[in-house]
């Protein structure tokens, strides 16, 4: 019987996670996967104003960001647009 406790617990917590996984993200939480992702595709230090440099300073208008030319990282939600949203979302089906 003390095992018993422990595995209703343990699968649980595996069917809460299940579900989590299974429902659809919010446009939201689409675009900060798409910043995430943008700031992993540009790499390095100081892609975006509100990251800090190898010194721990804030980047701010040393960022990749600011910068003309170029495709810019998305660092903000409002960098991405509904279109973008979708277009994600199509790209991560399945």
């Amino acid at each position: 019987m003390t095992l018993v406790r422990p595995l209703l617990l343990a699968l649980g917590l595996l069917l809460a996670a299940t579900a989590a996984q299974a429902r659809p993200m919010s446009d939201a939480q689409v675009r900060q996967q798409i910043i995430k992702e943008s700031i992993r595709s540009h790499g390095g230090a100081c892609v975006c104003p509100y990251q800090k440099d190898r010194k721990g300073r804030r980047c701010g208008d040393h960022s990749l960001y600011g910068r003309p030319g170029g495709y810019p990282p998305q660092c903000y939600p409002r960098d991405i647009d509904q279109e973008g949203v979708d277009a994600w979302r199509g790209e991560h089906r399945g």
